[in-house]
């Protein structure tokens, strides 16, 4: 369950052709009726991150209420899920919102159609001695931060110069935070911290999407020519997982049950506890899973002026749609 955010990939995305990298698995065509089967591919392990698909996929579940066979698989950790629903080795897949833009910059024709998270999950971790009330306090103080070389980063290195702390690289776990008090680390504000705590720590932390960054994460992402072609079944698709993500939201034991069957290193009580912190990042006023052009336009700006988009990056209505 040690959660880092490896979705940002966009230095080695820069780097891999869409040519099926990383799969060697033969090619799926989109479904032609309700009893194909429909790879959903996830970018990460069964954790409660994807509950609600996992709600929607069991028995009498919300896929099947929509006439949907779908096979739920992990594409494996921080894997590049966008290239293999590029190259049609998948229909749909999970990813983050600014790899959607960083895909399309690259010519891939993915395009978001549902979003989990409204507040993206992504957080630093700190001791609670240390007396930190925001996130810029990590940054403008002495100390150590482990992190990935993230989009996340670089912003809040930007927003918050000049910038005090020494950044390491982060190698996953936490084991350094346990033994140093002036170590900080990125995570998910629903991974690390709950294992942390229950190992007598005292982690504090703060979500990045309180600085100003604030990509949709664990985006449901198919490819044009399947919405454009087989509008029907990608509303199905969108339909079924809001039914699923409110299955689960208001109850997570069946999926959970399900999913711990799939991933071992969890017991119950932590699958039960990173289903409750992450409800409020998800269950918002904003309605489960719409987008909006000006959350994809103000992201796409941001990865503009972080220089990991040119200026002539794909327009934010052509990421997304709302089925």
């Amino acid at each position: 369950m040690l959660r880092s955010l490896t979705r940002f990939l966009f230095l080695a995305a820069a780097c891999l052709a869409l040519s099926g990298c990383g799969k060697s698995e033969p090619a799926a065509t989109p479904a032609a009726s309700s009893s194909d089967a429909i790879k959903l591919l996830l970018d990460w392990r069964p954790e409660p991150e994807f509950g609600g698909f996992y709600a929607a996929n069991l028995p009498g579940g919300a896929f099947l209420q929509q006439q949907l066979n779908v096979q739920i698989s992990s594409a494996g950790e921080g894997a590049p899920t966008w290239q293999l629903v590029a190259t049609k080795q998948a229909d749909f897949a999970t990813t983050a919102a600014d790899q959607v833009l960083i895909a399309r910059s690259q010519g891939a024709d993915v395009i978001a159609i549902f979003t989990v998270y409204q507040i993206c999950p992504q957080g630093v971790m700190v001791h609670q001695s240390k007396n930190y009330t925001s996130v810029a306090d990590v940054f403008s103080h002495p100390g150590t931060l482990a992190a990935e070389d993230n989009a996340w980063l670089h912003f809040c290195e930007n927003k918050f110069a000049p910038v005090r702390v020494t950044i390491t690289p982060y190698a996953g776990g936490f084991a350094p935070f346990m033994a140093q008090p002036d170590y900080s680390q990125q995570c998910f504000v629903t991974s690390e911290p709950i294992l942390a705590k229950r190992q007598g720590s005292d982690p504090q932390t703060f979500l990045i999407a309180d600085s100003g960054y604030n990509p949709y994460t664990t985006v449901v992402i198919t490819r044009g020519d399947i919405a454009r072609d087989h509008p029907d079944r990608v509303k199905a698709m969108a339909d079924a997982c809001r039914a699923g993500w409110r299955a689960y939201l208001d109850d997570p034991s069946a999926a959970n049950a399900a999913m711990e069957k799939l991933n071992t290193d969890m017991d119950a009580a932590t699958f039960a506890d990173a289903a409750a912190a992450q409800k409020p990042l998800i269950d918002t006023a904003a309605g489960l899973g719409s987008m909006t052009q000006d959350r994809w336009q103000s992201l796409r700006q941001q990865l503009i002026d972080l220089k990991i988009l040119g200026a002539d990056a794909a327009p934010a209505q052509a990421c997304f749609i709302n089925p």
